[in-house]
């Protein structure tokens, strides 16, 4: 990919190793021109690019933290940075020398940005977890799943990448914001279960108004038949989802289908559902793509991620890109007019000078086995 000068270009940031959010929240900053640098486990970094997608566009280096000359590189590295993203556990790295308080010390412009499950505090905070704990505990997964079914998670992606780094990389630039009056950074503490919770906004009125029913029963949950998947001829499903009565009437008139049931009556539901269920089955997919084309009846094919690279629409306004043969998703949201950062496999950085550690340092902690 050609280097280009995103919005965010000349702010650095320090990602400490982790998993999901962390890198994400990374990836996010570097796509729009941060410069990222990855500080991984010594043994964990050699000169070949990392092809995770997540490590796009930044720099890497291998760096032993539970050493005094580990951390006192660190915070050289540190006082050059504008972002340092950590992902322990709460305490840990205070116990390491390298919290908020141990690096405000060198950097007060520094934003601190903590990724956590639960949090910094409150009862469960330095209690293990993982996605589905967290959205678990927000009330979201709750919410998930069929009519009279156990509630299903939508693999990790609502608490580790949209209530997680999503919610970090948003809090970074908040701080960074503010630090353009206050001349001082700020901790950024994005916990899943927070992010998670805030995601329901839309959901807590009609909830305690007794407004939304039990799960797989409401109209955005698959509990209506005008929002919810169905199987066509040979395997493949359609997305269906005309709330709108135009909408539903146009869908319903490409079907040629003109006796349905009113589906304002709640009672004719499962009828209805029968009847599309039916419908969509004499037909394959391809061939419901094609009445259904160029038309508002909100009727959609599901793809998979390899058939959404190569649909049209997607192709044309790039929503994919191909980075070292890894098909993978374009930087969003997009900026019109401002370039795009650099999207090339991480590589290690050889040269720390830039960031305040000097040859002669770099050369020393090498051979003590302190950096890779």
């Amino acid at each position: 990919m050609e280097q280009s000068r995103g919005p965010l270009t000349g702010f650095r940031v320090l990602e400490l190793a982790g998993l999901a959010p962390g890198p994400f929240a990374g990836m996010m900053l570097a796509d729009h021109g941060a410069e990222v640098l990855r500080v991984d486990r010594v043994r964990a970094v050699d000169d070949t690019p990392r092809r995770d997608v997540m490590d796009r566009g930044k720099r890497t280096i291998g760096l032993d933290l539970k050493s005094p000359q580990g951390v006192a590189a660190f915070k050289r590295l540190a006082e050059r940075a504008d972002v340092v993203i950590e992902v322990f556990r709460p305490g840990v790295a205070e116990r390491l020398g390298i919290g908020p308080a141990d690096l405000h010390a060198v950097n007060e412009r520094l934003v601190y940005g903590r990724v956590t499950g639960w949090g910094q505090d409150g009862p469960l905070a330095s209690t293990a977890g993982h996605d589905i704990d967290y959205i678990a505990i927000s009330g979201a997964l709750s919410m998930l799943g069929r009519e009279g079914g156990k509630p299903t998670p939508p693999i990790n992606i609502l608490g580790d990448f949209a209530g997680g780094g999503l919610m970090l990389a948003y809090g970074v630039l908040l701080a960074l914001l503010e630090r353009e009056r206050t001349g001082r950074g700020r901790v950024v503490d994005a916990a899943m279960v927070d992010g998670a919770a805030l995601l329901l906004s839309m959901f807590y009125a009609p909830l305690h108004g007794g407004h939304w029913g039990p799960r797989g029963t409401n109209l955005l949950d698959t509990g209506a038949p005008m929002y919810d998947t169905y199987e066509t001829a040979d395997g493949g499903f359609l997305a269906v989802g005309p709330l709108e009565p135009k909408f539903w009437a146009e869908m319903l008139a490409r079907m040629g289908i003109d006796d349905m049931p009113d589906r304002n009556d709640r009672a004719n539901w499962p009828a209805i559902r029968r009847r599309l269920a039916e419908a969509f089955r004499s037909r394959t997919r391809a061939e419901w793509e094609a009445v259904f084309e160029g038309s508002d009846a909100c009727v959609s094919p599901v793809l998979d991620p390899s058939e959404a690279v190569r649909h049209p629409h997607n192709r044309a306004r790039g929503t994919f890109v191909e980075v070292g043969g890894v098909p993978q998703a374009a930087p969003a949201p997009r900026l019109l007019g401002a370039p795009r950062g650099d999207l090339s496999p991480a590589t290690r950085l050889h040269d720390l000078g830039s960031w305040g550690l000097p040859d002669d340092e770099a050369k020393a902690l090498r051979a003590a086995g302190v950096l890779a």
